[in-house]
């Protein structure tokens, strides 16, 4: 018969299975520093030696890491998705743009869907509050703020799909976005005009998030994406028909 004896799990491994879910499920974050081992201790009920074990075994695992002084922290991981290699191609070919866009646009249409039928009151309450913030920024014109929370939303959504891989996957993917690999997202704020049409396809996809209404959701994301894709074309296209303008400009001058 099939069967073996139950042998009890030792405390150190339940006290890391823990900690991998919350780094799984993406509510420990990349940097995000661990409470104190006397706090974290009592807030599990083991002792600090399990605990220790524990958080021993997750730093050779390449999740947790330790710095002097400071404590213990998630592993940055999120950029070890990508080679230096590869990110510095991304970094110098301008068609990575698009195809950064339109894998965008499939994989949040595909979360946005899920999150629409998946998501809990909660998730969609996250997200709301998020969009309360965008248009409260909006009215204040800061860019900077704008841009970081269109991140969030777009973030808050894929973490309503409940998919860790696809989770993981973009937020590697917005790691590589706030570092301005594939482009400045502040470009997209310096309109009046596409300032308000990006805040109105936030909203729209709000809405339908909030109606629960799965593709109503992904054709929203699928809209907004493709418009940030042809603004930032036209964008481009004005940058390089302004370089050959300063030429012929330099040019007649010198005559």
């Amino acid at each position: 018969m099939p069967f073996r004896k139950i042998v009890p799990e030792k405390l150190s491994h339940s006290v890391r299975r823990q900690i991998e879910s919350l780094i799984l499920q993406g509510i420990l974050r990349p940097g995000e520093r661990l409470p104190s081992e006397r706090e974290l201790s009592e807030r599990l009920g083991v002792s600090r030696p399990s605990l220790r074990d524990a958080v021993s075994e997750l730093e050779e695992a390449g999740l947790l890491t330790a710095r002097a002084g400071a404590g213990i922290f998630v592993a940055e991981v999120l950029g070890s998705a990508f080679s230096p290699a590869l990110v510095q191609l991304f970094a110098s070919h301008e068609e990575a743009v698009f195809d950064y866009l339109d894998f965008r646009r499939d994989l949040e249409g595909l979360a946005a869907e899920r999150a629409a039928q998946l998501g809990s009151d909660t998730d969609l309450q996250v997200i709301d509050a998020i969009f309360a913030k965008m248009e409260a920024a909006h009215l204040k014109r800061n860019p900077e703020d704008e841009a970081r929370l269109d991140a969030e939303f777009h973030m808050a959504i894929i973490e309503a799909s409940h998919n860790v891989v696809m989770l993981h996957m973009m937020r590697s993917m917005f790691d590589l976005l706030r570092r301005g690999v594939f482009y400045n997202r502040q470009v997209m704020f310096r309109q009046k005009m596409t300032r308000g049409a990006l805040l109105d396809q936030h909203r729209a996809i709000n809405t339908a998030l909030q109606a629960r209404d799965p593709a109503g959701a992904r054709a929203a994301v699928e809209a907004h994406l493709s418009f940030v894709r042809h603004a930032l074309e036209a964008e481009m296209k004005a940058g390089r028909n302004e370089d050959v303008a300063r030429l012929r400009f330099e040019s007649e001058m010198r005559r």
